[in-house]
C-alpha cells in the first residue's frame, strides 16, 4: 500500500498537476493540505473519475485538508478533538481497508505559528498539544495508523538548508521541536527520517528567486507511523518532480509504502 502526503497549495489551481501525479504515482491514499476551497468547490467529480474516494474538510481561500483513497472511507472525522471553538479546517481522519484489516489515516495541516510574539504562536502550541492527546488515544486502538501532512515543523537542523536563519522561527524554535518530539515519543516513527537519516530530504522550497534552483529547502511534510504501520514500512521517498513544474505548489509529495502484512 502506497500512502502519500502533499500540500497542494490550492487544489483547483493545481488540479492538472494533481491528476497527473495521481496517474503517474498511483498512490492508494493521498493526504492533501491547503486545498483552499469549500467542500462544495472541491473537484470531487474529477478525482472520482481518476478512481478515488474523497473525504474533505474545506475552508474558503485558506487551509483545508482532504483524503483521497482508492478504497471507501469510513468513520470520517473532520475536526481535531479538544477545542469545539476552533473553526479552522486543518484536520480530517478516516478508516479504510488494509489487507485483511483496516488502516486509519489523517491529513493534517498544522498552523505556521509566526510571528512568535503574536497570537498565532500560542494557537500553534495548543493545536500541537491537542494533536498529541488525540494521537495518544488513537494508539490505544493498536491498528496501523498514519498521521501525514504539513506539520510546519523543521524537526532537526539537518532538515533545513541554513539552521541559524531559522533558529527563532516558529517552524524550528526549541519549544515547537519539543512538542513534535513529544508526539514522536508516544511511539510514532518518522518515515522520512528513518529512511533518510543524513538529512537534506527537503519537501518545501519557497517561491523566492533561486531557492528551488539552489536547493535551499526545508523538511516540513511528515508521515508519522504507529508501531503497527512502522512494522510494515519498506520504502519511503520524496518526489521532487512536481516542484519543478510550471506554476507548482511550493511543497512536493512525500510517500511511503507499507507491506500488506506485518513481518512479525
Amino acid at each position: 500500500m502506497k500512502i502519500a502526503t502533499w500540500n497542494v497549495n490550492s487544489v483547483r489551481a493545481r488540479l492538472a498537476h494533481l491528476l497527473g501525479w495521481l496517474d503517474k504515482a498511483t498512490p492508494d491514499i493521498l493526504l492533501l493540505q491547503e486545498i483552499k476551497c469549500m467542500d462544495d468547490a472541491f473537484p470531487i467529480l474529477e478525482i472520482e473519475t481518476a478512481g478515488y474516494n474523497c473525504a474533505v474538510r474545506g475552508q474558503k481561500s485558506y487551509n483545508g485538508v482532504a483524503i483521497l483513497s482508492r478504497t471507501p472511507l469510513e468513520d470520517v472525522i473532520t475536526e481535531l478533538p479538544g477545542d469545539s471553538c476552533d473553526e479552522q479546517a486543518r484536520y480530517v481522519e478516516a478508516v479504510t481497508e488494509f489487507s485483511k484489516g483496516v488502516i486509519r489515516v489523517a491529513s493534517l495541516y498544522l498552523p505556521n505559528g509566526n510571528p512568535v510574539d503574536g497570537e498565532k504562536y500560542p494557537y500553534k502550541l495548543a493545536w500541537m498539544e491537542r494533536l498529541t492527546a488525540h494521537a495518544g488515544n488513537l494508539l490505544t486502538y493498536e491498528e496501523p495508523l498514519v498521521l501525514g501532512g504539513d506539520y510546519n515543523v523543521i524537526p532537526r537542523d539537518d532538515d533545513v538548508y541554513n539552521p541559524e536563519a531559522w533558529r527563532e522561527d516558529a517552524l524550528a524554535c526549541p519549544e515547537i521541536r519539543r512538542e513534535f518530539r513529544a508526539l514522536l515519543h508516544l511511539g510514532f516513527t518518522d518515515a522520512v527520517q528513518t529512511t533518510h537519516p543524513d538529512g537534506s530530504a527537503y519537501t518545501f522550497w519557497d517561491y523566492k528567486g533561486g531557492v528551488w534552483k539552489n536547493d535551499h529547502g526545508l523538511r516540513l511534510d511528515h508521515l508519522l507511523l504507529s508501531p503497527q504501520a512502522a512494522d510494515r514500512l519498506f520504502s519511503c521517498g520524496i518526489d521532487r518532480g512536481p516542484r519543478g513544474l510550471e506554476k507548482p505548489s511550493d511543497h512536493t509529495p512525500v510517500w511511503c509504502e507499507l507491506e500488506e502484512t506485518s513481518p512479525y
